[in-house]
């Protein structure tokens, strides 16, 4: 496995974005958190301040959008350029046709469980997405502590894909650090989103660098 490491710019400086995303330059993607303080109680980025992400960031961006109503919103994000728009399964009415539009515009398409949410809701349409997203943390906040009773849901997905044979990418976000990535490596996810423990770092780079290294060797060991 060659673990994705997404640092999220939530734990960021907004006031300087652009030099933060610099700082980033060697992470996979920017995981940029959208939410509209309704489906969580937290507000952050819009489409225009997406856009702008999306004119300056040197890496690809993974937006995750906890909001209400995706299936009118997303594939706006999409269409702002972004290379991977997820949305979340409670929030969406039809998520299969949203992910094939999603994909339609060139996106590639996630679907975001909250832990509360049973994986099993996924499995019959599991090939439809290029992206899983098994919160690790209630979605709203950063600075979250890490839930291991995430891990067998998480687990059971992974398995489904190799059943099937799909090569869909298993992301965790919540509480994600050098104490907590092995867990989830080694219970199968492959792409893994990082606030503190990234920005908060003296050296972000090494920090990105860290990360993915204690993953490939927690996933080797699983």
């Amino acid at each position: 496995m060659n673990p994705r490491i997404n640092p999220s710019i939530l734990a960021a400086d907004f006031v300087n974005m652009q030099a933060e995303l610099a700082r980033i330059a060697s992470a996979d993607f920017a995981h940029v958190d959208v939410m509209d303080n309704h489906f969580v109680p937290n507000l952050t980025f819009g489409p225009q301040m997406v856009e702008r992400i999306q004119a300056t960031s040197p890496i690809p961006l993974d937006v995750h959008l906890m909001i209400t109503d995706p299936d009118r919103w997303a594939p706006g994000y999409a269409e702002l350029g972004a290379a991977s728009v997820t949305f979340h399964l409670e929030a969406a009415a039809d998520p299969v046709s949203l992910a094939r539009r999603l994909r339609g515009i060139g996106a590639r398409a996630g679907v975001a469980i909250k832990p509360g949410t049973a994986g099993e809701a996924l499995y019959d349409i599991l090939d439809e997405f290029d992206q899983i997203l098994v919160m690790t943390v209630e979605p709203g906040f950063g600075g979250q502590g890490f839930m291991p009773e995430t891990m067998p849901k998480l687990r059971a997905l992974r398995e489904q894909a190799r059943r099937r044979g799909s090569d869909v990418w298993l992301q965790v976000d919540g509480g994600i650090s050098f104490d907590t990535i092995a867990q989830a490596a080694e219970a199968g996810a492959d792409t893994f989103v990082a606030g503190s423990a990234v920005y908060g770092a003296d050296d972000v780079e090494a920090a990105v660098t860290g990360l993915r290294d204690r993953a490939r060797a927690a996933s080797l060991e699983g």
